[in-house]
C-alpha cells in the first residue's frame, strides 16, 4: 500500500495576488504542531496546524475581505485523492485549493487564476480606468517581486499595495517610503515593462513614470492590498 506524505497547496497570495503551489509534508509537523506557508514575494500566505494529527486546520489572510480565516479539516481529507476547495467565508469566492500534486497543478491549468479573474467575480471592472491596462502592469509587477528586485533602500522587501483607478502606489512597511506606477494606457505599461528593478528611495517619494506630481487622481477609493 502507498501512503500519501504530502499534499500540496494552490492558493492566491493576498498581498501580490500571485497563484503558486506549496507542498506540505507529513514530516512538517514533526516536533511542531503547525507549518508556515509563504508567497515568493515574502508574505504570510497560510498558517496549517495540528493538536492531535488526526484533525487540522487552516489559517489563511484573505485577498478579498482582508479578515483571517480558519477552517477545519480531517487528516484523511488532506492526504487524500481528491481536490478540495476552500473559500472566503463573506464572498464565497474559491481562495485556492489542495490535493494531490498532479491533480491541484491541472485544475490549475484549467482556471484562469489571476487578477483579471477575481476582479471579474467580485464586478470590479467598472473600478479601473482601463481594466487590461491595470492587469497587465499588475502582472509585470508582480514578476519584478517574484524575481526579488522590488524592494526599499531601506533594506526592507515588506511592500504594501495601493491599487486605485489610475495608479498603483508601493509603499514600504518600514520607512513608508512611497513610489507610485501609473495603469491608465499603452505608454503607461510599456514603461512598466521595460524595467526590470524597483527600488524605494528611503524616506522618499517618487513615481516611476513621467506623469507631473501635480496629476490629480479621480475621487475612488484604494483597493488595499497587504503584505
Amino acid at each position: 500500500m502507498i501512503i500519501a506524505t504530502e499534499f500540496v497547496v494552490a492558493m492566491r497570495c493576498p498581498s501580490c495576488g500571485k497563484l503558486e503551489f506549496h507542498a506540505i509534508s507529513r514530516f512538517a509537523f514533526a516536533g511542531s504542531s503547525s507549518c508556515k506557508v509563504t508567497c515568493s514575494c515574502g508574505a504570510p500566505k497560510l498558517i496549517v496546524g495540528t493538536k492531535n494529527r488526526q484533525q487540522y486546520w487552516f489559517q489563511m489572510p484573505c485577498v478579498l475581505c482582508e479578515t483571517n480565516h480558519l477552517v477545519y479539516y480531517k487528516a484523511k481529507q488532506l492526504w487524500s485523492n481528491e481536490v478540495t476547495f476552500f473559500y472566503c467565508n463573506d464572498t464565497n469566492v474559491e481562495l485556492g485549493f489542495f490535493g494531490p500534486d498532479e491533480k491541484v497543478r491541472a485544475v490549475a491549468d484549467n482556471y484562469e487564476h489571476n487578477l483579471e479573474t477575481l476582479v471579474d467575480e467580485l464586478g470590479y471592472d467598472d473600478y479601473f480606468f482601463n481594466p487590461e491596462i491595470m492587469f497587465e502592469v499588475l502582472n509585470c509587477l508582480h514578476d519584478i517581486a517574484e524575481e526579488g528586485f522590488l524592494y526599499c533602500e531601506c533594506g526592507s522587501y515588506q511592500i504594501e499595495i495601493d491599487i486605485f483607478p489610475e495608479r498603483i502606489e508601493l509603499q514600504c512597511k518600514e520607512c513608508k517610503s512611497t513610489s507610485v506606477v501609473y495603469a491608465e494606457n499603452e505608454d503607461d505599461l510599456n514603461k512598466v515593462r521595460g524595467i526590470k528593478k524597483i527600488e524605494l528611495v528611503k524616506n522618499g517619494f517618487k513615481s516611476l513614470d513621467n506623469h507631473s506630481n501635480g496629476k490629480k487622481s479621480k475621487k475612488k477609493s484604494s483597493k488595499r492590498t497587504k503584505q
